[in-house]
């Protein structure tokens, strides 16, 4: 099946969507005191989401698996849409599917966190024993420390009461770290040494820093001499992630597995600065407790990314059952405050797969050696889906209007630089909406993908305002959050396109409806 030549939107698929003061105050989250106790009552479904985790009304964090169940923990207000009076709510699920809505874990109760019950992770001890560290806030000033929680009947598999013990908190930022900017502990891992250690995030002056304490029981924790790792000019380090990788195999690793010769560590930190996470790839010596990234690695702005879209806040956990790491994110609301308190909910159904092929890459464009991955985005912008090119743009078009006043494409264009070619691969949600003040950004990132078959993949998850696209077999991810007035339901439509001189084949294209899951 051929896509001509200069026929843009040459095939159309038909789809029914079923689906910065130093050491001062650090406001990284607004906080809207008009709107944070609002009741979301005039609640709009048209663009929740189906198949990707949603809470009824709000924002999400926080993953774990225990005693049969998935647990998700994730930050919430049970009094209105935008960020504020922040509780633990608590979510479980046999398949990470259909979810079933439990009471809130931990809510602000106590003096060490009454302002705010913030971002952390769960650690489960020997013997099988869950708990939970996570910020509190302690004052208006925003003070941040680190407390725990344990369930109050480990036989009970929903894990549905929680208790605060009294000597929280267990971490109290001394006068060398800036207590404002001091969150979000991370799973603990056990060191060859005996003592637990976790990560916390923080900053000093533009400096990104994981600040690395230690522990014998879980219970009495020290900072340690010097951070695990630290970046200049990155900023305010948030929801820090750091585990084990096989070099040698595709299983996820526990947090707490040290193979020297068979391991590498990844270290996931999100920008405040920017609302997007990057990572390392490199090696950890426990002697030293220091986190060296590879020489070819890059900290902060230029750095990988797991997700080039809207994916902030990500943390990931091990799946002890199925062996594997699973990786949560928050897709966070891309339109207005107002809006979201409309609608009663922020943060947050069909699956597309389509591989094009191509017999010649003469005509690609050249690629500029001034362009790197911090470009990709700018480039998007720039030479759109309707920018005609040699080699692409070619690719689909989602959630497209019938009129095509209305679309969001997610697309490839094909650039040739000094000794091998580029692929660029974007998600446009400029043309998404007819809404105006909506954010609707192009968003991009360079497919690292052999071209020696001349064959590219494409898989699109369409789940109502989300559009998440995977681009070479998932060496490029990129989430979009769209909302549009037209494209909706059985007026959404779904076309495939090439904007470039040369001709793309369509290998294959294979596109399914998705049931909606069971939430209750």
């Amino acid at each position: 099946m051929e896509l001509a030549k200069k026929l843009p939107w040459a095939l159309p698929v038909f789809l029914l969507f079923c689906f910065a003061i130093d050491y001062g105050v650090e406001a990284s989250h607004k906080l809207y005191t008009s709107l944070q106790s609002l009741s979301a009552v005039n609640v709009k479904q048209v663009h929740r989401t189906g198949f990707h985790f949603q809470s009824e009304k709000n924002w999400i964090n926080g993953p774990m698996y225990y005693n049969g169940f998935y647990h998700l923990f994730y930050q919430y207000n049970p009094n209105g849409a935008v960020w504020g009076n922040i509780v633990w709510a608590h979510s479980i699920s046999k398949d990470l599917i259909n979810w079933k809505k439990l009471e809130p874990a931990i809510f602000p109760s106590k003096k060490f966190d009454k302002y705010g019950c913030w971002s952390g992770s769960a650690t489960v001890l020997p013997g099988n024993k869950p708990i939970i560290l996570y910020t509190g806030v302690v004052d208006e000033n925003m003070t941040e420390v680190q407390n725990y929680a344990v369930p109050a009947d480990y036989s009970d598999p929903y894990l549905r009461k929680w208790i605060k013990p009294d000597n929280n908190p267990l971490i109290v930022a001394d006068l060398s770290v800036n207590s404002t900017a001091f969150r979000d502990p991370t799973t603990a891992w056990l060191g060859r040494d005996g003592n637990w250690k976790i990560l916390v995030g923080s900053r000093r002056k533009h400096r990104g820093i994981a600040y690395l304490y230690t522990s014998r029981d879980f219970k009495n924790w020290v900072k340690a001499k010097h951070p695990l790792h630290s970046s200049a000019k990155t900023g305010n380090w948030e929801c820090p992630d750091f585990f084990p990788v096989s070099l040698h195999g595709t299983n996820g690793l526990d947090a707490s597995v040290m193979e020297e010769n068979n391991i590498k560590h990844v270290l996931k930190v999100s920008l405040d600065r920017t609302r997007y996470d990057y990572y390392t790839l490199g090696t950890y010596y426990p002697e030293k407790d220091r986190y060296i990234p590879d020489k070819n690695m890059v900290d902060g702005l230029r750095g990988l990314r797991y997700d080039h879209g809207n994916f902030y806040a990500s943390k990931s956990f091990f799946d002890p059952i199925k062996k594997r790491r699973i990786l949560w994110a928050w897709s966070n609301e891309s339109d207005t405050v107002g809006e979201d308190v409309e609608k009663g909910w922020a943060g947050i159904q069909a699956d597309v797969e389509v591989t094009f092929s191509f017999h010649f890459l003469d005509k690609a464009e050249k690629y500029d050696s001034s362009w790197d991955e911090y470009d990709a985005q700018k480039l998007c912008s720039q030479k759109g889906s309707t920018v005609q090119g040699g080699v692409g743009p070619f690719g689909i078009l989602t959630l497209a209007s019938e009129d095509l006043k209305e679309y969001t494409p997610v697309f490839f264009r094909i650039f040739k630089a000094k000794f091998k070619h580029v692929v660029l691969m974007c998600s446009d949600a400029s043309s998404s909406s007819l809404s105006e003040g909506l954010y609707k950004p192009s968003f991009a990132g360079f497919v690292d993908v052999d071209l020696t078959d001349k064959k590219l993949s494409l898989r699109t998850l369409i789940d109502h305002s989300v559009v998440e696209s995977f681009g070479g077999g998932g060496k490029t991810c990129i989430t979009s959050r769209v909302y549009p007035t037209l494209a909706m339901y059985e007026n959404a439509h779904l076309h495939a396109f090439n904007n470039g001189t040369e001709t793309i084949i369509i290998e294959k294209l294979d596109a399914w409806s998705m049931n909606s899951p069971r939430i209750n």
